[in-house]
């Protein structure tokens, strides 16, 4: 059976399939629809998790070292003044704040995993307090950082998983003890129900129709398919003009069924009068 891995070959036997059946589809195309199938939002996300298992099962590697100073339940933390990152999501991160620079630093020469997690008041400095950050984040891999000419380091992230602070711990960066976050009726009928209903919704209100594409411009678009409720839920949630406060609570409603219903009355909310 392939595996994510494969996706290179799955998308390449895709392609031809397809051209078997006179539909021209690119390699790019057929790799974002691998992803899509797999579940992942799209082909950056995949490319990702596919990176770091090859280097985590590389002949003769060396397994990946978690420095001493945080345990396995520990990992180090992004304050973030205006974001709110939902699982697999990719997004750059711009860091200036020296605790944060030494979280990357840090996190690099580790796992690549941080903790993203929204601050509650963007005027706040050094958020370092269990009353100044929001208790639920998620975990993310860094994928890759870099010095710009202006000095400011961007550090580009891909969502992996809701998570709970238990803990901080402040050193020469604000780290946290961690719990995952488990989500709940993800996969009930009603949860594919509203899913339904919120895909729609969210064609109507950003004006696309998705029916009428064909499937290699579909992709374009990188909504999941609604056989995925908790993705598509989160997808939506974050390409809506919503305050962060709404965002956050959207973050951390572990019930998709609640999740879809409250993102579904946002749009509702965000739609035009006729």
């Amino acid at each position: 059976m392939r595996v994510f891995r494969d996706a290179k070959a799955m998308a390449q036997t895709l392609s031809e399939a397809l051209a078997a059946k006179s539909v021209s589809l690119s390699h790019s195309e057929s790799l974002e629809l691998i992803a899509k199938i797999l579940g992942l939002r799209d082909w950056n996300i995949l490319a990702a998790r596919i990176q770091a298992s090859q280097h985590a099962t590389a002949p003769g590697a060396a397994p990946v070292a978690v420095p001493s100073s945080l345990t396995q339940t520990e990992i180090p933390i992004f304050p973030m003044r205006d974001l709110v990152l939902f699982p697999q999501a990719i997004t750059p991160i711009f860091v200036a704040r020296d605790k944060t620079r030494r979280a990357v630093e840090h996190a690099m020469a580790g796992d690549r995993r941080v903790l993203v997690v929204a601050q509650k008041h963007g005027a706040d400095d050094d958020p370092s307090t269990l009353q100044s950050l929001h208790s639920v984040g998620v975990t993310a891999n860094i994928i890759n950082s870099q010095t710009q000419m202006d000095g400011v380091l961007k550090v580009t992230v891909s969502g992996l998983q809701r998570t709970a602070i238990t803990r901080l711990i402040s050193r020469e960066f604000l780290a946290a003890e961690i719990e995952p976050i488990e989500e709940q009726r993800g996969k009930s009928e009603e949860a594919a129900s509203l899913s339904r209903m919120v895909l729609d919704a969210y064609q109507i209100h950003a004006k696309i129709d998705l029916s009428s594409l064909p499937v290699r411009q579909r992709v374009r678009f990188g909504l999941p398919s609604t056989e995925n409720p908790s993705l598509l839920a989160d997808t939506v949630a974050q390409r809506l003009s919503i305050g962060i406060d709404e965002k956050q609570q959207l973050l951390e409603t572990s019930d998709v069924v609640a999740r879809l219903g409250r993102v579904l009355e946002l749009i509702n909310i965000g739609q035009p009068e006729q």
